[in-house]
């Protein structure tokens, strides 16, 4: 067996440490230079963002779009910072590499998660367009309720049962739905019956004036009532008036007062909201 030197071995280690050090000596004055660089541009975002938000808030009434930019501001300044920090370390390969591999990586990543992507970039559409805004009253699906917060990526929906919601932007950007805040005005349906033996001429009458009555209704409007068939047990009819709209709570409170006023009023003039009648014949001896 041959016998190993520890001498040689101590030797060629002593070199290379001090051939490390030697090259860390060499480099160290770029290092602090960069390192000085990379918390310039950190401070620097910073002091940018801070100063850019306010600014952004005069332009842009959506804060969702402030905080975008804002951000993509941030980190466009710290990524010019990490640029020239590998500038002053000489490594400009490493720069090139990077930006190869960022382009290789954000195509796989589109690919991978293109739900994720498009939920993003219809929140960015959402936040410039704005077709609703936090607190506004929508309905998409079978969800309707108040938007509570819009983020890039969903839209926060509070339920009028307490529930809250996360619809994802693309279909919010995508799909159709209901907004009820955009208009001040709502027009209001109440469908009732009335019994064959009613005039039904007293009924228009007395519907109108019973609807007239309620709080909230947009009196330039004329209250309408009309008849549309013959039901099984009674005349049914369908009275529509517009209302007040600013939140939901007054369509609500409209309805309710609504049917609380025609239920008064038929019993104050005698007019029969007739519930279904059924016939039984029995055959056979009982």
């Amino acid at each position: 067996m041959k016998k190993i030197n520890t001498e040689n071995i101590y030797s060629i280690l002593q070199e290379k440490v001090v051939s490390w050090i030697g090259s860390l000596l060499k480099i160290l004055p770029n290092i602090i230079v960069a390192f000085s660089v990379i918390l310039l541009f950190i401070l620097l975002s910073h002091l940018v963002k801070k100063i850019s938000t306010p600014l952004l808030r005069r332009f842009f009434k959506s804060r969702t779009v402030v905080d975008l930019i804002g951000t993509s501001i941030y980190l466009t300044i710290l990524l010019v910072g990490v640029f020239i920090s590998l500038e002053v370390l000489h490594l400009e390969k490493t720069v090139t590499s990077l930006l190869a591999g960022a382009g290789v990586i954000g195509l796989a990543l589109g690919f991978a998660f293109q739900e994720i992507a498009s939920n993003f970039v219809s929140g960015i559409f959402i936040a410039f367009k704005e077709p609703y805004q936090v607190g506004d009253i929508v309905e998409i699906d079978s969800y309707l309720g108040e938007v509570k917060k819009i983020s890039l990526r969903t839209t926060s929906i509070m339920t009028f049962q307490g529930l809250e919601v996360l619809i994802p932007n693309k279909d919010m950007f995508t799909k159709p739905f209901i907004n009820y805040s955009t208009t001040p005005t709502r027009r209001l349906d109440i469908k009732v019956g009335v019994s064959y033996s009613d005039d039904l001429e007293l009924v228009t009458e007395v519907t109108k004036k019973a609807l007239e009555e309620i709080d909230g209704r947009v009196e330039t409007s004329e209250v309408e009532v009309h008849f549309e068939e013959f039901g099984d047990s009674s005349i049914n009819l369908c009275a529509k008036v517009w209302i007040h709209f600013t939140k939901n709570y007054n369509f609500f409170n409209s309805r309710h007062q609504a049917i609380l006023s025609i239920k008064k009023h038929y019993d104050e003039n005698s007019i029969t909201i007739p519930f279904p009648i059924r016939t039984i014949e029995m055959q056979g001896k009982s």
